[in-house]
C-alpha cells in the first residue's frame, strides 16, 4: 500500500530539489496529485495475481488457448518512468480453462507494480502455469519504454521484446512456432 503522505512529502521536496516552489499556485496540489497517481499505477503491489486466475472452468481439449494485444501499462523501477506495450499468453490446458478476462487481470496486478520487463515477462507466466497447472505457457511482452525513448538516448519507437516459455513450449519448437504464428493473424 501506497503511503500517501510520504510521497507527498517526497514529492514537495523533489519540487524544492529541481528549484521550483511547491507553494506556487499551480503546484500547490501536485504533491497530493500525484500521490493518488502512485496509489492508482502501484496498485498491484499489494495484490495477488492467483485470484483472478482461480477461477477456471473444465476444458476437454488440451490444443492452445491464446489471448494476443493484451495493452498494459507499468513503471520502471530504475527511473520511476513509464514503459507500455503489449502482452500475448498462450497456454496449454490439463483439463481447465480460466476466463480470457483473468488473463488481462493478470497482467494488470503485474504491471501495476515498480517493474522490469523481463521480471513481468516472466511472472505472468509462472502465475499462469502454477495457478491453472497447464501442460505449458509462452508470454511475450512488446514495449516501449520512456526512460529509452524520452531521455538518454532518445530512440522514440523502439521497443524491446522479452518472452518466457515453461513447461511444454520449452524445448517444443513446433509449439513455439505456431505460438509465433497465431500472433501473425
Amino acid at each position: 500500500m501506497v503511503d500517501e503522505e510520504k510521497v507527498q512529502q517526497a514529492i514537495r521536496l523533489l519540487l524544492e530539489g529541481i528549484g521550483e516552489d511547491p507553494k506556487r499556485e499551480g503546484l500547490i496540489d501536485t504533491p497530493r496529485r500525484v500521490a493518488r497517481m502512485y496509489s492508482e499505477v502501484l496498485a498491484g503491489m499489494d495484490e495477488d495475481a492467483g485470484q483472478h486466475l482461480g477461477r477456471t472452468f473444465t476444458a476437454t481439449s488440451g490444443d492452445m488457448v491464446l489471448e494476443r494485444d493484451i495493452t498494459f501499462f507499468s513503471t520502471c523501477e530504475h527511473h520511476l518512468m513509464p514503459f507500455f506495450g503489449k502482452a500475448h499468453i498462450a497456454y496449454l490446458p490439463d483439463g481447465k480453462v480460466t476466463g480470457l478476462s483473468k488473463l488481462a487481470r493478470t497482467v494488470e496486478v503485474f504491471a501495476r507494480r515498480l517493474q522490469m520487463q523481463e521480471r513481468l515477462t516472466g511472472q505472468i507466466a509462472d502465475a499462469v502455469m502454477d495457478e491453472l497447472s497447464c501442460k505449458g505457457v509462452m508470454v511475450m511482452v512488446e514495449a516501449e519504454h520512456t526512460c529509452m525513448t524520452m531521455r538518454g538516448v532518445k530512440k522514440p519507437g523502439s521497443s524491446t521484446v522479452t518472452v518466457a516459455m515453461r513447461g511444454a513450449f520449452e524445448k517444443d519448437e513446433k509449439l513455439q512456432n505456431q505460438f509465433y504464428q497465431m500472433l501473425r493473424h
